[in-house]
C-alpha cells in the first residue's frame, strides 16, 4: 500500500471522487521521451467502482499513480479525493506477521504498534484470517497475502482506494475466489476504487463502469456502463455480452 503525499484534497464537485480531464504524461528515458498518456480523462462518483482495461504499456499504471499524488500530468487536470496504492505485488514486509503488516498503514498514522493490532484484529476475522494474525507472509497462500495488502490499504481510511491488478499474479480458482470476496468487501465496506485489470470479465464481474483505453499512448476510447446487481454470475447471457463488448473494444484499437 501507498499513501498519497499528506495534503488537502483536491478541489471536486460534489458528484465526483475522481475526476482527470485531458491529462497527459511523458517520461524521459535513455532511449528517448515516451509518452504514456496522451489526452486521458476519466472520472468516479462517490463509491463507484470503475474498472480500467487496456493493452500492457498503455499507461494504467501511471494512471493510478497520477490519482494517488505520486505523479504530476504534464498537462491536464487531476483531481481526486485522497487516495491509497495497492501495488501488483502485495509487498508485504517478510519479517512482520499479519497482523503487523496490516496494521502499517495505522502505524504510518501515529499509531503504536498495539494500537495498530487492536484497530486490524477485527478486520483479520472479517477477511477470514482470524487464525493467521502471528503467521508471517512466506506462510500464508497468496490469496491470504492479497487480503493482507488490501486490508492494509483499507486501513489507510482513504476515500478512494486504486487497485493496481490486485490479483493477476494468481492462479485462476484463487482469483475468481478473491473476486468475489472482494465483491462482498466493498457490499460492506463501499469505497471509490479505481480497479486496473487485464481480465475484462473481472472487470465486469467487479465494477459499475468499465474503461477501455487505447494502446500507448492511452487514451479513452470507450465506456461501458453496468446495471447490474452484484454478485455476477460469468455465465449469465447479460455478463457474457458485456465481456464481448469489451473485448470489442480493444480489438477495434489493437
Amino acid at each position: 500500500m501507498v499513501e498519497a503525499p499528506p495534503e488537502e484534497p483536491r478541489e471536486l464537485n460534489a458528484e465526483d471522487a475522481v475526476r482527470l480531464e485531458l491529462v497527459s504524461r511523458t517520461f524521459r528515458t535513455k532511449r528517448g521521451p515516451i509518452q504514456a498518456l496522451a489526452g486521458m480523462s476519466l472520472h468516479a462518483s462517490p463509491r463507484e467502482v470503475v474498472a480500467v482495461v487496456g493493452p500492457s504499456g498503455c499507461g494504467k499504471t501511471t494512471l493510478l499513480e497520477l490519482i494517488c499524488g505520486l505523479q504530476s500530468p504534464d498537462s491536464g487536470t487531476v483531481r481526486s479525493a485522497p487516495a491509497a496504492l495497492m501495488p501488483q505485488r502485495d509487498l508485504l514486509l517478510p519479517w512482520l506477521s499479519a497482523i503487523d503488516n496490516a496494521g502499517l498503514a495505522l502505524r504510518a498514522r501515529g499509531a503504536s504498534r498495539e494500537q495498530a493490532r487492536q484497530a486490524a484484529a477485527p478486520w483479520l476475522e472479517r477477511f477470514g484470517l482470524e487464525r493467521f494474525e502471528r503467521t508471517r507472509p512466506a506462510e500464508l497462500s497468496g490469496g491470504m497475502r492479497q487480503r493482507v495488502s488490501f486490508l492494509r490499504t483499507l486501513l489507510a481510511g482513504k476515500p478512494v482506494l486504486a487497485l493496481d491488478e490486485p490479483f493477476a499474479a494468481l492462479d485462476a480458482i484463487t482469483r475468481q475466489d478473491m473476486q468475489g470476496w472482494l465483491a462482498r468487501v466493498l457490499e460492506s465496506e463501499p469505497r471509490t476504487v479505481i480497479l486496473i485489470t487485464h481480465d475484462v470479465e473481472e472487470a465486469v464481474v467487479l465494477a459499475d463502469r468499465v474503461v477501455v483505453m487505447s494502446p500507448r499512448p492511452g487514451h479513452a476510447i470507450g465506456e461501458i456502463d453496468i446495471h447490474m446487481p452484484r454478485p455476477r454470475k460469468r455465465t449469465d447471457p447479460a455478463v457474457v455480452e458485456l465481456r464481448e463488448r469489451a473485448l470489442a473494444a480493444l480489438g477495434a484499437e489493437s
